[in-house]
């Protein structure tokens, strides 16, 4: 999906690194911590496993209908969870860019690994709304207190490092709109 290996590689350590924390945060006491921890543990590794670098890797053709069929799963599931909070929302959309990725791979020339096909409107549209994610998240993290946890808070309770997280994966799918 991405062309400089380097810059791809990059991004699979950080959405890597950002579904292993997400795992952590499924141990926590705090229930609604809990509950958004999986679904976003799930699109930070379905994430990472998307931007490894073509050269280093070229999953066969059954893959990115498979993909847009798991995300296509969660992008209800969160739907569903939105009657209780409008914060599924944004998973759901997170889930459709993810089946809408998906989508233009399989539609690429033989399943390619890197973009160019896709809607562009839609792009577009999914490249603004993540743009702004990203910027509205990166302002109301500055403003959290390094204890806001509190001393006794274990990883997954430490709201900054959440926010930092779903800031990493925001900045990811920026990164990911932007190729195709």
């Amino acid at each position: 999906m991405h062309g400089p290996g380097t810059s791809g590689w990059l991004l699979v350590a950080l959405c890597a690194a950002t579904g292993m924390y997400c795992l952590l945060r499924m141990r926590s006491r705090v229930e609604e911590q809990r509950r958004a921890a999986g679904g976003e543990a799930l699109m930070g590794f379905g994430m990472a496993a998307m931007a490894v670098p073509a050269a280093a890797f070229t999953p066969p053709a059954w893959t990115w209908p498979l993909w847009a069929v798991v995300f296509g799963a969660a992008g209800l599931h969160a739907l569903w969870s939105a009657r209780a909070s409008a914060r599924h929302l944004h998973h759901a959309v997170g889930a459709g860019a993810m089946v809408h990725m998906a989508v233009a791979m399989a539609a690429g020339p033989g399943g390619a690994h890197h973009g160019g096909t896709g809607t562009p409107l839609l792009t577009g549209v999914l490249l603004l709304y993540f743009t702004a994610y990203v910027l509205v998240t990166g302002a109301r993290l500055v403003p959290v207190a390094a204890v806001a946890g509190g001393p006794a808070a274990g990883w997954g309770d430490r709201p900054e490092v959440a926010r930092a997280c779903r800031l990493s994966m925001g900045m990811a799918m920026v990164a990911m709109l932007l190729t195709m």
